[in-house]
């Protein structure tokens, strides 16, 4: 991929200034004595739990907590929205490193007082500076997401006033702005968290404004809603088809571990839950493999019209979003 960039401390001052942010020296004296090594010894192991929360046939009833909270190590925290507080139950994909965090998704509701996302970050803020010997008043928060659809940033409202953090605008040029790309959606930047590097570049075809992110740490690459284990909505098909050879080059050339999205919209033995369902008992694993990206682009390959064709992971749905549950739709499966 041409174009990449390197945003590392120096040049992420291009940003507002941060609240409370350290000083050079300040950094450098923290660094002397807790810096995290993130680069010799990856892909950093990691663990999905072996069921998610997946709602349950009565919200009114539900009794888990509102956010599941999953560290996939010690560095890395998972979170997940209860599907009884919202069908879309995105995920979420919290970063630490040695300067800064970074949250990917903000999830679909906007309340605190009705699902507290900011007290869940907050709380994992809390206990991995407790850890590391760091004061989260002086690690920066970076919130970004991967696409402009509303169960991806609707709680970014709950951060407005939270000191030393930056959030993402809602606007095409806002988000390109946020990482300093010019070449969207060829070009690839670099986000340095301290230490540990997050790669970023477009990715668009379920909308024209999104995002891969490649984490260099867990080498977890995060795909949103263009490639994830459900029902991939395919808006604009050639768009797709390129930011899909995109993710096959950078597979190519780099190693990853998983790829994941932001919803889970599939049973294990492959039925497609209804959309707006909030119970979902046998779903699948968040997590999908290379191999089972590379069957998706092998398989793309072979649609030439809209409608909806299972790859065995994930169903691609070519130009079909108007009407949205797959077994009321007027294409057939292919």
């Amino acid at each position: 991929m041409k174009g990449d960039q390197q945003l590392n401390r120096r040049s992420f001052v291009t940003f507002p200034a941060a609240v409370g942010a350290l000083s050079a020296l300040e950094v450098s004296a923290e660094a002397a004595v807790r810096t995290i090594d993130f680069t010799t010894h990856t892909p950093a192991p990691g663990t999905f739990p072996a069921r998610w929360i997946c709602g349950s046939s009565s919200c009114m009833d539900n009794q888990d907590p509102p956010i599941q909270v999953h560290w996939y190590n010690e560095h890395t925290a998972i979170l997940h929205q209860n599907k009884a507080w919202s069908y879309e139950a995105p995920f979420m994909y919290l970063y630490f490193g040695n300067e800064r965090m970074l949250l990917l998704d903000q999830g679909f509701t906007q309340l605190r007082t009705e699902w507290g996302l900011r007290d869940a970050v907050d709380a994992c803020i809390d206990k991995w500076c407790r850890r590391h010997g760091r004061k989260a008043a002086e690690m920066q928060l970076l919130l970004a997401f991967s696409h402009l659809h509303s169960d991806h940033y609707a709680a970014i409202n709950q951060f407005l006033d939270r000191p030393n953090t930056r959030t993402m605008g809602l606007t095409h040029d806002e988000m390109m702005g946020f990482w300093g790309m010019t070449n969207y959606p060829e070009e690839r930047v670099s986000l340095d968290l301290g230490d540990r590097k997050v790669l970023i570049w477009g990715s668009p075809g379920h909308m024209i404004s999104e995002f891969a992110y490649y984490d260099t740490y867990t080498q977890i690459l995060y795909t949103g809603d263009m490639f994830y284990c459900g029902r991939c909505y395919i808006t604009y098909w050639d768009k797709w088809v390129a930011s899909m050879k995109r993710l096959i080059d950078f597979v190519d050339a780099n190693p990853v571990s998983h790829t994941v999205g932001c919803h889970i919209e599939i049973s294990r033995t492959g039925e497609d839950y209804p959309y707006g369902l909030t119970w979902q008992p046998d779903e699948a694993p968040v997590q999908l493999t290379v191999a089972e990206l590379r069957k998706a682009w092998d398989v793309a390959q072979t649609i030439a019209k809209p409608g909806i064709y299972f790859t065995g992971s994930v169903f691609l749905c070519n130009q079909t979003r108007s009407i949205t549950t797959i077994d009321r739709n007027p294409y057939g499966y292919s």
